[in-house]
């Protein structure tokens, strides 16, 4: 298959491209390379994919992989929809998975302009694009934040999504009502997919396993927050794209026939762990202990989360596997080569 991997500089979507070229499928990543968390990490990805900075950093410029014959980049904002159209035209793409978002829930609160721009404006471009070029299947990212004040454990697809505490939140809810709207008038299937707090290797610096091994390392104090009494469904980036290459690669003939174009699925971990224990994990592989400092609940931020993922497993034999004992090991072993610590 011809596959569109947004934010393919991005964590998730860097490892999804390496999958989905593993397994013999036609891939073109885009990503506008932002400057959120630095961007040399991004260059760093797209270079393990074949891509160097140089060729990358142009606009419009689309460069062929020396790695995969059958990987090509190109950097392009999803607000650009000129762009996005003669991208779509040119390609013509079986199936897009958009993973690329303005992240991060507490960033939303202070730049909310970001949000619409890429999670809203940006998502629409690419709702047209399928539209008007006959794509089949539409995967996209949206994430736990949805559930928002939901007070029920583990959290499920069945549960009511009206009370989102972040704009973040909120954009990621937007993308599922747009997407059952399109799915309704145009007839393509779309899968929405809420991501449980996801890590490992090639992280993102503004994630907790990244922030807190930054700290340790560098003796600097850690922030804790909830006192300590917060728990987060944590799930590895390689269980996490092997469920999304199913996804991809699943029919949707039967959907079809079922009138089930429309879809959403929690994938996470399937477990809720302490944050502390999580730290804990960290402290070992790194060999020393974190100075805490505990702090209060943040605003957007929910105390538990707990994916429930049994539809997903039901529909596509979901299997998450790796266990946060394994998943930190994997992520310190990574950090430790990229930051060049003995």
């Amino acid at each position: 298959m011809k596959i569109l991997v947004t934010g393919a500089a991005g964590f998730i979507g860097f490892h999804l491209s390496t999958l989905l070229l593993s397994r013999g499928h036609q891939v073109v990543g885009i990503d506008n390379i932002n400057d959120y968390y630095d961007v040399n990490l991004k260059y760093a990805r797209l270079a393990e994919l074949g891509i160097a900075q140089q060729e990358a950093s142009v606009f419009g410029n689309q460069v062929a992989s020396a790695k995969h014959s059958e990987f090509n980049f190109l950097r392009i904002n999803l607000e650009d929809r000129e762009a996005i159209n003669e991208l779509f035209e040119a390609e013509k793409f079986d199936v897009i998975c958009n993973l690329a978002a303005q992240a991060g829930v507490r960033y939303s609160i202070e730049n909310p302009h970001a949000y619409v721009d890429s999670n809203i404006v940006g998502y629409v471009n690419l709702l047209e694009a399928c539209r008007n070029t006959k794509v089949k299947h539409l995967v996209y990212a949206s994430s736990s934040s949805v559930y928002g004040l939901n007070s029920k454990i583990p959290f499920s697809t069945q549960d009511t999504v009206d009370t989102p505490i972040s704009l973040y939140a909120a954009s990621k809810k937007s993308n599922e009502l747009m997407a059952h709207t399109y799915s309704h008038l145009f007839g393509f299937a779309t899968t929405g997919l809420r991501f449980f707090t996801v890590y490992g290797p090639w992280g993102r610096p503004d994630m907790a396993a990244y922030l807190f091994a930054e700290g340790i390392r560098n003796d600097k104090p850690i922030k804790v927050f909830n006192h300590g009494k917060m728990e987060r469904d944590f799930t590895y980036v390689g269980d996490i794209v092997q469920g999304v290459m199913r996804i991809i690669e699943g029919e949707v003939e039967t959907r079809a026939k079922n009138k089930e174009l429309y879809k959403v699925y929690n994938i996470g971990n399937n477990n809720s762990v302490k944050l502390t224990d999580y730290i804990a994990n960290i402290e070992k592989n790194l060999g020393k202990e974190a100075e805490k400092i505990m702090m209060d609940m943040q605003p957007g931020d929910v105390a538990k989360t707990w994916a429930d993922v049994s539809e997903l497993i039901k529909d596509y034999n979901y299997q998450p596997k790796t266990t946060v004992k394994e998943g930190v090991k994997k992520f310190i072993d990574w950090y430790k080569i990229y930051n060049n610590i003995k």
